[in-house]
């Protein structure tokens, strides 16, 4: 059979994979280590936050894509599709009712790295998750670099892999933690003291920004549009991108007298985050637009009199959206901004407007302990660090009154 991989296909005979096999190339005991995997992603409450570590690792979070798993036609399978059904009730998606068959790798969502999701990355190889080693961890981190990842995307998802694994050997399902490295010695942390490589926004490059979403542009109707402005103006609120595509409907209300959001964080924790006039403005008119398409109301998290667990924003299709959309639309906004945002538009990304909250907090004299939670920090210590390590807002910067000192034609 043929072990899929991205877009390359690799020849495994039958006869080197072992147990249930053709579910999952490499794992002598598939529905095994899916169980182990989805008993540590229970420990999560937050929904998303599961969906976040399965993707992660190259799980299938969507119906379709576990539907497509179960494959109930090969023999002796009802342990594994008892194992498929459990894992789709932890990440809270039903499996399609008639999955098409599948032979290769876990389905896994579509990008540059997908292939080096460490699940098919181990089914590319032929390894066995339960039985991979240290060696074979560093190699998977060697072919990330390759892959263009960066040491935090690396680290990161290291990070997921050791968790992964550390729930894993508590269980008893793998002997040791292959992924229990030195990340300091593998170049994947940086000083303590060192300024963040996140890019810091500038306020008009932020209102540049908030611009460029609300610019018509070719094929976008007026609620394309409007959700691009609203997702803008949401993230200027300090939320994390899984945050963002978490939100439901019924998550926006009125408290104080001020319209707000139920904001699931890290480790499902719940805060309240109130919007901003421009956050406020543009969710509303994109709300509007949808439902004048949908052809119902929508009013601080109802629908119809009844409160609804609908995504707050949805894709075209009515989806909820995905982190890497989200991502693709901050990237295109940014290099449709014009000169203000030209020197950074390839780096955009949703925590750079994250970290702008909280240097522009900060430096507007709001105190820490209300930056803090308004963005959800479980130490006020990660809020300032948030703030020392970003870079220095020029005006706080010696350098002109130096330059003048010596040549004072540089002003």
């Amino acid at each position: 059979m043929k072990l899929l991989s991205g877009a390359d296909s690799v020849a495994v005979s039958p006869g080197e994979l072992a147990g249930e096999n053709e579910v999952w190339p490499g794992v002598a005991d598939p529905a095994g280590l899916l169980s182990g995997i989805t008993e540590w992603l229970t420990g999560y409450g937050n929904q998303q936050t599961r969906r976040t570590y399965a993707e992660g690792l190259g799980l299938p979070v969507s119906a379709d894509d576990i539907g497509a798993w179960v494959q109930p036609d090969i023999t002796a399978s009802d342990r594994w599709a008892r194992a498929v059904a459990d894992y789709a009730q932890a990440v809270i998606v039903a499996p399609a009712t008639k999955p098409a068959r599948r032979v290769g790798p876990p389905p896994a969502g579509r990008g540059r790295l997908r292939a080096c999701h460490w699940l098919r990355w181990c089914a590319a190889g032929g390894v066995d998750p339960t039985a991979a080693t240290s060696a074979q961890v560093k190699k998977w981190l060697s072919d990330l670099e390759n892959a263009g990842a960066a040491p935090s995307t690396r680290d990161r998802m290291l990070a997921t892999v050791k968790t992964m694994y550390a729930s894993l050997a508590d269980a008893g399902v793998v002997a040791a933690n292959p992924a229990a490295l030195d990340r300091r010695r593998l170049g994947l942390t940086a000083a303590a003291a060192s300024t963040s490589a996140t890019v810091t926004l500038t306020t008009r490059q932020v209102a540049a920004l908030h611009r460029a979403a609300g610019a018509p542009r070719r094929g976008a109707s007026a609620c394309d549009v409007a959700r691009a402005v609203a997702i803008v103006a949401l993230f200027t609120l300090g939320l994390r991108v899984s945050e963002l595509c978490g939100l439901d409907e019924a998550d926006l209300h009125v408290t104080r007298g001020r319209r707000a959001l139920r904001v699931r964080g890290k480790g499902g924790k719940v805060r309240v985050v109130y919007l901003s006039v421009p956050a406020e403005n543009a969710l509303l008119e994109y709300l509007a637009l949808r439902a004048d398409g949908a052809g119902s109301a929508i009013v601080a998290g109802k629908r119809s009199g009844a409160v609804s667990d609908r995504p707050l924003l949805v894709t075209r299709g009515g989806r909820r959206f995905a982190r890497q959309a989200v991502w693709q639309l901050l990237r295109r906004v940014a290099a449709s901004a014009g000169a203000d945002l030209a020197g950074v538009a390839e780096m955009m990304h949703p925590h750079a407007l994250r970290h702008f909250y909280v240097t522009a907090a900060v430096e507007a004299g709001a105190s820490l302990e209300h930056v803090q939670a308004d963005v959800g920090h479980a130490s006020i210590d990660t809020t300032s660090g948030v703030y020392d390590h970003a870079a220095r807002d020029p005006a706080r910067s010696a350098v002109d009154l130096v330059a003048d000192a010596w040549h004072p034609a540089s002003t």
